[in-house]
């Protein structure tokens, strides 16, 4: 005997087999238990997920006679009945199939029309079903329309089509509509399960989650997938052997790329991307999986605890959560999406890979954090810029000046001693009611201690992180080991393993073993905000000595509509 393939093999013949349908199989069966019969039914909704099969099952419920030959209309056919056998092997009299694709015109329906004049030959009704209906000419749309609209009592119609859209108006008008659903990745999962169960084929969970994701929504996909996997893997589902045959990314290397986005580290950024080239993986299928883990980390970070603890990649995603805010995920995620549809604009996959990804390096942080530690010195490219550098605009004026006027980016001078400096600014991040206070003291200690944390590359990530975000509120030396109390505001960094991590790499640090403590609470000195008042100084520094400068000035004096162009000063 030939071998049938999986979705032909494991085809539901009853409405209680149908699987992730149960609104469209809830309301047929009350129809057919009531006997509330409509003339025509519309099945709508992508492919794989059932719409010939219901189309079938509803015709083994109106002609099943029963295993005695005396039964009526039923929700649930018997299976054993001429009516049932022959519509499940395709050759029953009065239950017609027509592919619409191939035989849409007005012809093939002139001639379904002519068969419609004539009683069932063997059954209760006949059933015809018109595939992809959309597909259907105009002309054969009008034909059918009448017929349609005021069948023979023993004539029932199925339409089924991918796309309502395409159907006309008049004939959505005259059928009862019912649409299909794509199935959760879960549910395909699931079935797939008992399936290889009844073949008794052995069965990785990572295999079935990627089979069950691949098949996007469809069922049959997902049953033809693992036909083609049983083939692959020779008889038993690896989770390596399938990711190999699918082309799927591990997700490894999405959590390296959003680790590298984080903390805005583009070196980090073109290793992966060429890891990725160097392996042979996709560009697209590595920002599908990047899709899916921003998606997890955005539901941790709105619902904490909401993703399913049972899932291996949850972990990864509640991990990474931390490490960009909520708007930045949902920022790198509609670049991602966009992202996919910008790869077939270049040869190179991987080229426009990268340009997706280092777009979002392109807006600044949501907060303060600090630049990663260089691995070596990069060489120059060109020589290096002045210290300070503004833009100033002029138009020319109404009597022409002596010099040409100019709009152009003018180098200055380096700022001297006897130039006037602006004062030092404050904390860029203002303390909030209940703020932790931190005693300047401990603030200079835990801010010398985190930059030779840093530059030692004792702390990365999460951990860095943690530092550089906290505030040290004090050292209690009555416990053992010394207690080293951290205010924390963002609660996701309040993490006891975070906590263990920093304590290791200080105590190394220290030379003595040491504990952290993490509290709530906006600390008013911290790294973060000492670098963010450092930064604010240094650019008020710099404006300072543009305004002053005597160029500057003469510029200004002599073109009466210059000015310095608003955010065109940088400093060293």
């Amino acid at each position: 005997m030939s071998y049938v393939v999986l979705a032909r093999k494991y085809r539901p013949r009853r409405f209680a087999e149908m699987v992730g349908q149960e609104h469209v199989v809830q309301a047929l069966t009350n129809a057919l238990t009531q006997g509330r019969l409509h003339h025509a039914y519309l099945f709508t909704g992508t492919r794989g997920i059932g719409k010939t099969t219901v189309s079938r099952i509803l015709a083994k419920s109106l002609n099943c006679t029963g295993p005695d030959g005396t039964g009526g209309i039923t929700a649930e056919p018997c299976g054993v009945c001429q009516a049932c056998t022959e519509i499940d092997a395709d050759r029953y009299i009065d239950y017609v199939e027509m592919d619409a694709a191939s035989n849409g015109g007005k012809d093939e329906i002139r001639d379904l029309i002519e068969r419609a004049a004539y009683k069932p030959g063997v059954g209760r009704f006949k059933v015809f079903m018109i595939d992809e209906a959309h597909q259907l000419s105009k002309d054969a749309f009008n034909a059918l329309l009448k017929t349609l609209e005021e069948p023979p009592e023993y004539l029932k119609f199925v339409l089924a089509t991918t796309d309502p859209e395409k159907v006309l108006p008049t004939v959505l008008s005259r059928c009862l509509q019912f649409n299909l659903r794509p199935m959760a990745p879960a549910t395909v999962r699931e079935h797939l399960a008992r399936v290889l169960e009844a073949e008794q084929i052995p069965a990785e969970a990572g295999a079935l989650r990627l089979l069950s994701r691949a098949a996007r929504g469809s069922m049959r996909d997902g049953l033809s997938l693992t036909d083609q996997a049983i083939a692959y893997g020779g008889g038993r589902l690896a989770e390596d052997v399938v990711r190999t045959m699918l082309g799927s990314v591990d997700r490894s290397h999405a959590q390296a790329l959003v680790q590298a986005l984080a903390q805005r580290d583009a070196a980090a950024v073109l290793a992966t991307v060429d890891a990725l080239r160097a392996a042979g993986l996709s560009a697209d299928a590595t920002l599908e999986e990047l899709a899916q883990l921003l998606q997890q980390m955005a539901i941790e970070q709105a619902v904490p605890g909401a993703l399913d603890d049972t899932e291996p990649e949850t972990e990864s995603a509640r991990t990474l959560a931390p490490l960009l805010a909520p708007d930045e995920t949902q920022l790198l995620y509609g670049m991602v999406l966009h992202g996919r549809e910008e790869l077939s604009l270049m040869s190179d996959e991987h080229g426009a890979l990268t340009m997706v990804l280092l777009r979002f390096l392109a807006f600044p942080p949501a907060g303060s954090a600090p630049a990663p530690a260089p691995t070596r010195a990069a060489a120059p490219l060109r020589a290096p810029a002045p210290p300070a550098m503004a833009v100033v605009a002029a138009r020319t004026p109404a009597s022409p000046p002596k010099p040409a006027p100019l709009s152009a980016a003018v180098p200055l001078p380096a700022p001297v001693a006897s130039e006037p400096v602006a004062p030092p600014v404050e904390s860029a991040v203002p303390p909030f009611a209940a703020a932790a206070a931190v005693d300047t003291a401990l603030a200079d200690r835990w801010q010398a201690t985190v930059q030779s944390l840093i530059e030692a590359g004792t702390v990365a990530a999460l951990v860095r992180e943690l530092a550089w975000q906290a505030g040290l509120v004090a050292i209690d030396a009555k416990t053992a080991p010394p207690t080293w109390r951290l205010a924390v505001a963002r609660e996701p960094l309040r993490n006891p393993t975070l906590a263990d991590k920093l304590a290791l790499a200080l105590a190394a640090h220290l030379g003595e073993p040491v504990q952290i403590a993490l509290e709530p609470g906006q600390p008013t000195d911290t790294p973060a905000t000492r670098d963010a008042a450092e930064r604010a100084r240094r650019q008020a520094a710099a404006e300072a000595t543009i305004e002053s400068d005597p160029v500057v000035r003469e510029l200004l004096g002599q073109f009466k509509t210059a000015r310095i162009v608003p955010g065109s000063i940088r400093p060293a």
